[in-house]
């Protein structure tokens, strides 16, 4: 994206996520008191013989230690994608829901191996306004298949789930997506949660397929401010709701083929809310100085265009081409390139971790994000 597509004056900001309803500066202090309450809990795991590690509270993933290995857990959500599907449906003719089985597998699988565990069982939460939901055959199909298909491509097994009907709670012909996953780091060795980050790691970023499943109460905000919502082309001859389901990619694979190396990670970031202020979730006083930019997928340019965003909010909020990253000593870039290349996607080198405050800085686009401004832990 040329910095011509996004406004350079930082105090008018166009479209904001906080203006369609999701406020972080809100939920992220409701998070970190639940943080601390959960962590006066700890001791529970002694029953087992067990401990926590406690560096892993605030990080994505959730870890305990065990004789032979650490186990991780996440339970993660979709959000409000699978209206956007159920829009679309009407001028695609497709249900899409076997994409969106992939993006809440992704969502969940992404966020377990950032502390380099291999995703070992998924399970699934369907909840609906009502049971008449699985009713429509073809979308529950689509929806069960692609689930199995992304917990294949996690190279975990499908372990069961839930599919509470919630009426009064949630709105009738609508379903929340999410699930929950155990991971385990074995040996112990590639358990990874910041403390060996170093000034000198290089930054690589891996490629975006899209919006992922991040910003969504956004994308539908701008939908119904454009004359043929999503049926608009985004200028390539594709709408903007399939543009904006293309499924997220599932990036297991490429960190085990990394592993397996013996390349030494240093640090992993799933780069989902908070966008690129992601990039500083270790808790360490370091700077991460991003020298380059990535291309930026066709549907968040369009995004940022017809909402008018500045670069402070578009890279503040969305991936902006950059869906997970790894932290790594130079000799190893080349590796974590070549395994992403290998599964069909893009990476570059785009930064460098340097001592100083912590914050993230994009050199390309004059941006620079604080510590403070990501409190999510």
């Amino acid at each position: 994206m040329s910095e011509s597509a996004l406004r350079s004056d930082p105090a008018d900001t166009g479209l904001t996520y906080a203006d369609t309803g999701v406020d972080y500066d809100a939920i992220d202090p409701a998070k970190i008191m639940a943080q601390k309450a959960a962590a006066l809990t700890a001791g529970q795991l002694s029953r087992f013989g067990l401990h926590e590690v406690p560096a892993s509270r605030g990080e994505s993933a959730y870890v305990w230690e065990e004789r032979d290995a650490y186990r991780a857990f996440v339970v993660e959500g979709l959000g409000t994608k699978s209206l956007v599907a159920d829009a679309s449906r009407a001028f695609t003719g497709r249900s899409h829901y076997d994409a969106l089985a992939q993006d809440t597998v992704a969502m969940i699988v992404n966020d377990v191996i950032v502390v380099g565990a291999a995703p070992q069982v998924v399970n699934a939460y369907w909840a609906v306004g009502d049971s008449h939901w699985f009713d429509d055959r073809e979308r529950a199909r689509d929806l069960v298949d692609g689930w199995a298909a992304a917990c294949e491509l996690a190279g975990a097994t499908w372990g069961g789930g839930e599919t509470p009907a919630l009426k009064g709670i949630i709105e009738p012909g609508t379903i929340d997506l999410g699930g929950a996953c155990v991971g385990v780091v074995d040996p112990k060795e590639r358990l990874v949660l910041g403390d060996r980050l170093v000034a000198g790691d290089h930054i690589v970023l891996i490629e975006a397929s899209g919006i992922h499943a991040n910003g969504l109460t956004l994308a539908r905000h701008l939908a119904d401010q454009l004359p043929k919502g999503y049926a608009t082309d985004i200028g390539n001859g594709t709408s903007y709701g399939e543009a904006l389901l293309a499924p997220t990619p599932i990036y297991a694979s490429i960190l085990a083929e990394v592993l397996d190396t013996g390349a030494d990670v240093h640090y992993l970031v799933n780069v989902t809310g908070h966008g690129w202020r992601k990039l500083m979730r270790a808790h360490r006083a370091l700077r991460y100085r991003m020298h380059s930019a990535v291309p930026v997928p066709p549907v968040l340019d369009f995004i940022v265009r017809q909402g008018d965003m500045s670069p402070d909010e578009a890279y503040a909020t969305l991936n902006m081409g950059a869906g997970f990253a790894f932290y790594v000593p130079e000799v190893h870039v080349d590796t974590v390139i070549s395994a992403a290349q290998r599964k069909g996607l893009g990476a570059w080198s785009a930064g460098v971790v340097e001592e100083g405050e912590r914050e993230v800085v994009v050199e390309p686009l004059g941006l620079r994000y604080a510590g403070e401004r990501l409190g999510v832990r």
